[in-house]
């Protein structure tokens, strides 16, 4: 089965095909940190206007590489939520335009969920992946720090979440503090690689909680740039980047692992823009007594692979959507633990 994945939830417009839910056979992005640089930050705009541009050259593009036509594609599957409404409403309605032309049929798939699914990517083509449930899920990136128990292909309940300043986020509010620029993720793990992270920064453990909170964090590397004078020294401005990094991975690997003992799984599956972190890719895998999957980098960020991807299992689950599927740029994934399962779908979820 192919899958023509399209994704424009946030700042990349970006299409794919994928057969069988994890053989790449195209796997196309656009990219607007070069237009967003310049303001420190995406503008929701500028980014649904640029999707509006590239939407059409990138699908051509992902299917003349994967030397496809329309009738070998089996059916299409679009991000519709969470991210930028402008954006996310370019790619749900490109996708409705080219279903309703071609009759394919459509799945609208939760960009969080999607993450996930980039873990079934990491395998050779024809190859499945062995990923054995329950899973715990570690969701990192500019919007979203979750834990998520998955036991099994549609199955999620919320177990943590960020209550202020997702990691992603974290890192690019360090990044401007540091005078490193846009984003702030690679930037910090760049400089952060000179320095040494010896400086005293907290960390908000949240005990009796799954939860993270990264904006106390934040505020501290704040007052010790001011106290310490950290930006006229730019080995000082490295060890700083090195302990606020340092700082986040050692709160998300601890209580990723805490909560993987707790729940009993079987594997933990990262995934994330922030999950392409060396630091954390690294620590997770060397300090978990469990299995741990991370997608290579490329996969990491978004893309219409890991879309595609989940799509596929959604339609062998026969998880369609008609020409109503609707943007939801709050959604959620996984019901609050102990509530049993929800759809993916549910806005409230």
């Amino acid at each position: 089965m192919r899958i023509l994945g399209i994704e424009t939830s946030c700042d990349e417009t970006a299409a794919a095909v994928v057969a069988d839910g994890n053989n790449i056979m195209s796997n196309i992005v656009a990219s607007q940190i070069d237009i967003h640089s310049r303001y420190g930050g995406i503008v929701p705009e500028v980014a649904s206007r640029q999707h509006v541009l590239t939407i059409v050259p990138v699908i051509s593009k992902a299917m003349s590489e994967a030397s496809v036509t329309w009738q070998d594609i089996d059916g299409i599957a679009v991000t519709f939520g969470p991210g930028l409404a402008g954006s996310l409403l370019v790619g749900v309605n490109t996708a409705k335009a080219i279903a309703l032309a071609t009759q394919l049929p459509i799945a609208g798939i939760n960009h969080l969920e999607a993450h996930i699914y980039a873990n079934w990517l990491t395998v050779p083509p024809k190859e499945k992946a062995d990923i054995r449930f329950p899973c715990l899920c570690l969701i990192v990136s500019g919007g979203h720090s979750d834990l998520i128990l998955m036991r099994g292909h549609g199955q999620f309940e919320k177990l943590g979440r960020t209550r202020d300043d997702a990691a992603g986020e974290a890192f690019d509010k360090a990044a401007r503090i540091l005078n490193l620029g846009y984003p702030g993720g690679p930037a910090i793990e760049r400089v952060a690689s000179s320095g040494t992270p010896h400086l005293a920064l907290p960390r908000a453990w949240l005990k009796g909680s799954h939860d993270f909170s990264f904006s106390g964090l934040k505020t501290a590397l704040w007052h010790l740039v001011q106290k310490e004078k950290i930006l006229t020294n730019p080995s000082l401005v490295a060890d700083a980047a090195a302990s606020f990094q340092y700082a986040i991975v050692d709160v998300l690997v601890a209580k990723t692992i805490e909560a993987a003992r707790e729940f009993r799984v079987r594997q933990i599956l990262l995934s994330g823009g922030v999950a392409a972190n060396k630091l954390l890719t690294e620590r997770l895998l060397n300090a978990s007594p469990f299995p741990a999957r991370v997608p290579p980098p490329h996969l990491c960020t978004d893309n219409a692979a890991m879309v595609a991807a989940c799509g596929y299992y959604h339609f062998q689950n026969g998880q369609l959507d008609g020409y109503e599927l609707d943007v939801v740029p709050s959604l959620s994934l996984g019901s609050p633990q102990g509530t049993g399962n929800s759809s993916p779908h549910d806005s409230n979820s």
